[in-house]
């Protein structure tokens, strides 16, 4: 009997597909639904599947980073996020044209965004949000009805009949829209004039959402064209009714909307062909050791399938079966039967013998990933720290010339540091604060020194600028600082930097503990490299999560 995916129910897989990889896909979208997390309970009930199946999925997706296991929680982890950035990276719109939507949004100081189709709805791919109360916007991947959004109504001028009858049928199926869970519920059904919209829309050149996702959210959109004259996506600037009206909205701002298309056109027609031949990849030997090392519990064929979407990316937008093979360093049958299962599931379409990854594959734990801060992602390194060393540890930032305290992982002991989350410290004084004073060019540097008050804070407080400067210029060779009852008596901690993908020391991480409990030498043999192994962890999730995504570090 053929096996059926449970987010296909009722429809036969084809014979070849891999049914634990289905299943996996199955749980992803669950907890991306939940927004990221649900107890294992109930992942059972949400998926159909059993508890005992629900265990190795979870415990395989645990083994390749992509979700982390608390007790009977199951949590996204922000490595997942490089499935979709395989796609983002394959579909090349946000690196040939984020910059210009970016500029876009500082010039018009409204959020703007990208959208591309994903059969009869739309997903967004880039994002330039503004920062007030009233800040609209949706996270990258979040799906969205083409009839409740203006690059919906512009997308959907270029549908043939297929595609109508495939949305009426949708639109009958859910006509409250519970299949869009980012969106709020609407009390009347789906609008019943979007096909008058679609007309207008192919007529201007141009759609407005007036209000249709919700009261008070106006939108306007454009088609940014191919070079063969097809649409490649679509640009659309979001406003609020108290800022703009939508005739307001639409006379304002369409004609820099259409020269920013323009731009964006012009940019993608002058753009060399993406892609180089993929590297052999060594997935095949990792799955293997880690099939030999859990047994049976460890479901091999779902990390294998599951890399099959890495494959693609920055090797280009479209692969042959070989290309995938190649890639992932697995047999050309297992490669064939994973696109098979990935096809099948809508996560790959394929033209005669190429394959390209389809939005998606942004279903899969990319809009609640997307809006992680540095903070979420430092926070499970740092208690896992704390557990093997038994001190307390932090992450902090550099807010002018002090260093303020963004997370933490305390220990329970009866002497302990006690520090919380927003306590600001003099970063001369402070491990932390040498650490990313250290990584400051010397045009930084200088005048935040001259402003800066360097008063005894502790008996041992180093208070004179030029042993000052020698010292950030000793952590800037060695790579970590170690201060010893400098900021208070008994206090030593020792921190190393958190860097982002530009090699730019955004934060830095530490262990406190009094200097009773080990010697400096201990410190430097015993907690140091845990200290940069934590440090290397934390910033491979954050490389992975801010590759086309803004990663907020406060």
């Amino acid at each position: 009997m053929p096996p059926t995916s449970p987010d296909r129910p009722g429809t036969p897989a084809p014979a070849e597909a891999v049914a634990p990889l289905m299943r996996g896909i199955s749980v992803l979208r669950r907890l991306t639904d939940a927004d990221g997390s649900l107890s294992l309970s109930d992942l059972e009930r949400a998926t159909g599947l059993a508890r005992s199946t629900v265990d190795r999925v979870t415990l395989t997706l645990a083994r390749t980073g992509y979700v982390r296991l608390d007790g009977r929680t199951v949590t996204l982890a922000p490595r997942l996020m490089e499935l979709g950035n395989a796609y983002l990276s394959s579909v090349r719109f946000p690196r040939l044209l984020g910059d210009l939507v970016d500029a876009l949004a500082d010039e018009l100081d409204e959020s703007v965004s990208l959208a591309v189709p994903d059969g009869e709805d739309v997903r967004f791919v880039h994002q330039a949000t503004r920062r007030r109360a009233m800040s609209l916007s949706f996270r990258i991947g979040d799906l969205l009805p083409a009839e409740r959004t203006a690059p919906g109504t512009v997308l959907a001028t270029l549908w043939g009949a297929g595609q109508w009858q495939a949305w009426r049928e949708r639109r009958a199926a859910d006509p409250d829209g519970a299949g869009f869970p980012s969106l709020p519920r609407r009390s009347r059904p789906a609008d019943d004039l979007f096909e008058d919209r679609v007309d207008a829309a192919r007529a201007d050149g141009w759609a407005l959402d007036d209000q249709l996702i919700e009261p008070g959210l106006l939108a306007l959109a454009v088609p940014v064209r191919d070079p063969a004259g097809g649409i490649a996506c679509v640009l659309s600037v979001v406003s609020h009714t108290s800022r703009h009206s939508a005739q307001g909205l639409r006379d304002s701002l369409l004609p820099r909307l259409r020269d920013a298309a323009a731009a964006m056109e012009c940019r993608l027609r002058d753009a060399p062909p993406g892609g180089t031949a993929p590297a052999p990849g060594p997935l095949a030997s990792w799955t293997a050791a880690s099939k030999q090392e859990l047994g049976r519990e460890f479901v091999e064929s779902l990390a294998r399938g599951l890399t099959v979407i890495t494959a693609f990316g920055d090797t280009g937008d479209a692969l042959t079966l070989s290309a995938v093979a190649r890639a992932t360093g697995l047999s050309r049958a297992s490669a064939r039967r994973a696109l098979i299962t990935l096809e099948h599931l809508g996560y790959v379409a394929v033209d005669q013998r190429e394959h390209r990854l389809t939005p998606r594959v942004l279903a899969l734990g990319y809009p609640p990933l997307s809006r992680i801060t540095l903070p979420g992602i430092a926070e499970p390194h740092l208690a896992a720290l704390a557990g093997r060393i038994h001190e307390s540890t932090s992450l902090a930032v550099l807010v002018d010339d002090s260093v303020q305290y963004v997370a933490r992982a305390a220990t329970h002991r009866i002497m302990n540091v006690n520090i919380t989350v927003g306590t600001r410290f003099p970063a001369y004084a402070t491990s932390l604060g040498r650490v990313l004073l250290a990584d400051l060019p010397a045009a930084g540097l200088g005048p935040l020194l001259d402003h800066a008050e360097l008063r005894p804070l502790a008996p041992h407080t180093l208070t004179r600028r030029a042993e000052l400067e020698a010292v950030l210029e000793r952590v800037r060779a060695e790579g970590y600082a170690l201060v010893d009852e400098e900021l208070e008596a008994g206090l030593r901690s020792i921190a190393v930097p958190v860097r982002d993908r530009a090699g730019t020391a955004v934060a830095a991480i530490n262990v406190a503990m009094h200097s009773s409990s080990r010697t400096i030498e201990e410190c430097l043999e015993q907690v140091l490299p845990q200290v940069r192994l934590t440090a290397g962890n934390i910033e491979a999730e954050l490389h992975t999560a801010a590759r086309f995504a803004h990663v907020a570090v406060m």
